[in-house]
């Protein structure tokens, strides 16, 4: 299991992570990789990935775009699908879901969000991504899909 952060517009994630003893200390044991997107932090289950999201709740309030979950290679779930998976089991994950986008990412910047239609594959989509470094695969839940894309707001507001 895997944890993608993805890093609002203008934040170092691992730097501002590792410039504060508090997520320094929580991240001791996982070794963070920097990423040009944010940051991939490897752990052991779904479980304890919930869990360290949750003690870094005040930084990815502030830093973080948004927390995604690796549940294939290559494709990645919602903070709310992993929840509705683990602690209400309301969902279960098999080779393929229903409720998919796709996020198009560009010298690290998350720049397009797109609703994939059911029985699509990523490179069904590869018109539209011109110009598009990366692509990912993400499942979430059917209430995300409506949700557009918000530009980032400042880190420091509260």
């Amino acid at each position: 299991m895997n944890i993608l952060l993805v890093q609002r517009e203008g934040t170092d994630l691992h730097t501002t992570l590792f410039s504060s003893e508090t997520s320094r200390m929580a991240l001791r044991f996982y070794h963070p990789k920097r990423m040009p997107c944010g940051v991939y932090i490897s752990v052991s289950t779904l479980g304890s990935a919930l869990s360290l999201v949750a003690e870094l709740r005040w930084y990815l309030r502030r830093y973080v775009r948004e927390a995604l979950f690796e549940v294939s290679k290559g494709i990645y779930c919602t903070h709310i699908l992993a929840q509705d998976v683990y602690y209400e089991r309301t969902a279960i994950l098999g080779t393929t879901w229903q409720y998919r986008k796709l996020y198009g990412f560009r010298e690290g910047k998350l720049i397009s969000q797109l609703v994939m239609d059911p029985g699509s594959v990523i490179e069904d989509y590869h018109q539209e991504y011109a110009g598009i470094d990366q692509a990912i695969e993400i499942w979430c839940t059917e209430d995300e899909l409506g949700e557009k894309m918000e530009p980032d707001e400042d880190a420091g507001e509260e």
